[in-house]
């Protein structure tokens, strides 16, 4: 849908007929968080209002969208006897899962539908209904991103703060580790095509790279302005971090947040829930040298040693007042915070991950189980 530039058209096409959208993790952006027709962000790492929409419809229009694992729930998300309408300008994905395939262009696909069903609306109750359960939603992201008086803030948390400091033309950037689902549930887009999450194969080393090359755009002629915001955990910024010096050689002003919690936590947390011990994941975890007081990597000082401006802030209220400092920056900025390992946002669907058929492991054993109920639950199709 928005590479077609279908945005417009679709929102039109929807609202005139009372259909909700719902997002995949690539079309998160395309409308608006509080639009008339929006209703959430779909699958494993998507909204409780999406998700039940999937679960009681009987038909689904797929616009632009592979239908891959995360946005299916492993197929589990979507009634067995649901049938799928799947515009798509490649046949591989049109055809998936016995889908009335549509292969062509989203924006005049949907044009061409439109002309096609006439009077024809959805019944009076159904985006009525959508948008209740998007508000029961809203609400509990309400009460998962609130300060608190935990000594360390979450992931939910940081979001908000950084939500609502991005200015409407400003870009959100993410793409690996725990980071993906916290803003594909939590981040309330403002403005259209103002989200950028790259989670087909969980990138890692996508996003600073990405930052520096959004900023180009945004900053050549005709471009609209804003400032990219980056958000990235400390392994991913780890793996790929030299693209802040070439930021920072060109002139090309990008906000980088660096989620600090000691690894990969949402590794070890998908580890965990599979029936595994914490292993390898977080450094405390690790067979390093000085396990109980691991090497802690300064990741302003880092940064500043490339050329940016840099903070590293404890609290809400730090992190609050450095992202005013960085919107007033002229250059690229890093600001790294400590973000608590084992506090996320709680999803609804599942995700078929293969487990041990045979472990001692009591643990194991009903992660297999588990398993073994999320297949049974799943569409039959190709």
């Amino acid at each position: 849908m928005r590479y077609s530039g279908a945005e417009t058209e679709v929102a039109r096409f929807a609202a005139e007929r009372g259909i909700p959208v719902v997002e995949t993790l690539a079309g998160k952006g395309g409308l608006t968080h509080y639009h008339p027709v929006h209703a959430g962000s779909l699958g494993i790492i998507g909204s409780t209002s999406a998700n039940a929409l999937a679960a009681e419809a009987d038909v689904i229009i797929a616009i632009g969208t592979r239908l891959q694992d995360f946005t299916t729930g492993s197929w589990t998300a979507f009634a067995k006897d649901a049938r799928f309408i799947s515009i798509n300008a490649a046949r591989f994905d049109a055809i998936k899962h016995r889908a009335l395939a549509v292969v062509g262009d989203a924006l005049e696909c949907v044009d061409e539908l439109d002309a096609a069903l006439g009077a024809w609306k959805a019944p009076a109750g159904h985006l009525p209904h959508a948008k209740a359960l998007f508000a029961e939603w809203d609400a509990l992201l309400d009460s998962h991103q609130a300060p608190s008086n935990t000594a360390i803030p979450t992931y939910a948390q940081v979001v908000n703060v950084v939500n609502r400091a991005a200015g409407e033309k400003d870009t959100l950037i993410a793409a690996a580790g725990g980071i993906p689902g916290e803003v594909a549930k939590g981040w309330r887009v403002k403005a259209p095509n103002s989200f950028d999450l790259e989670f087909g194969f969980s990138c890692m080393g996508y996003e600073i790279a990405a930052g520096w090359g959004c900023a180009m755009a945004q900053s050549g002629p005709g471009a609209v302005g804003g400032t990219p915001i980056v958000m990235l955990g400390d392994g991913t910024y780890m793996m790929m971090n030299s693209d802040i010096y070439s930021a920072v050689l060109s002139g090309h002003k990008m906000i980088v947040i660096v989620c600090d919690n000691g690894g990969y936590a949402v590794i070890s947390r998908l580890q965990q829930f599979k029936g595994v011990p914490g292993f390898n994941n977080l450094l405390k975890d690790c067979r390093i040298q000085n396990a109980d007081a691991p090497l802690h990597v300064d990741f302003a000082a880092h940064a500043a040693a490339m050329g940016a401006a840099t903070r590293n802030v404890e609290s809400l209220t730090d992190l609050e007042a450095a992202m005013a400092w960085a919107q007033s920056n002229d250059r690229t900025t890093v600001i790294s915070i400590t973000t608590d390992a084992y506090s996320w946002v709680p999803g609804d669907a599942d995700w078929d991950v293969g487990v041990p058929e045979v472990s001692t492991r009591e643990s194991v054993q009903k992660a297999r189980d588990s398993q073994i109920a999320i297949r049974a639950k799943q569409r039959i199709g190709v």
